[in-house]
C-alpha cells in the first residue's frame, strides 16, 4: 500500500522561500515522485519530476531557477522541493505524486500518476 503525506505548506510573501515535504511508504526505486500544483479554477499542472534517488528533476519553464526538487538517496522515501523567490502566481494546493515508470515518460501526462497525496497550501502574498 503506497501511502504519500506532504507537509510544509504555508503563508509566504514574495520573494520568500518555503520547503515542502513528501513523506512516502510502499514506493520503490523504479516509481518516478512528482510535484503538482494547482490553483483555485485552474487545472492540476506538474512542477517537477525526479526519476529516482539522487537524479535531477525535471521542472516546469514557470519555475525553473527557483525551485529545487530532490530526493536525496539517503532519504530515498521522502521528496522535498525548496521554493525560492516565490511569487503570487506560485499560489495553489500543492500535491506529491508517484508512478510505475522513469519521467521521461510524459512526465507532464497527469494521468500516469498512479499515487497521489492529499496536498499542501501555499499561499504567496504580494
Amino acid at each position: 500500500q503506497v501511502q504519500m503525506v506532504e507537509s510544509g505548506g504555508g503563508l509566504v510573501q514574495a520573494g520568500g522561500s518555503l520547503r515542502l515535504s513528501c513523506t512516502t511508504s510502499g514506493l520503490t526505486d523504479d516509481d518516478a515522485m512528482a510535484w503538482f500544483r494547482q490553483a483555485p479554477g485552474k487545472e492540476r499542472e506538474v512542477v517537477s519530476c525526479t526519476s529516482w534517488p539522487g537524479d535531477p528533476a525535471d521542472y516546469i519553464d514557470s519555475v525553473e531557477g527557483r525551485f529545487d526538487a530532490s530526493r536525496p538517496p539517503n532519504s530515498k522515501n521522502t521528496l522535498y522541493l525548496q521554493m525560492n523567490n516565490l511569487k503570487p502566481e506560485d499560489t495553489a494546493m500543492y500535491y506529491c505524486a508517484s508512478k510505475n515508470e522513469y519521467c521521461r515518460h510524459s512526465w507532464r501526462d497527469r494521468a500516469r500518476y498512479k499515487y497521489w497525496g492529499q496536498g499542501t497550501q501555499v499561499t504567496v502574498s504580494s
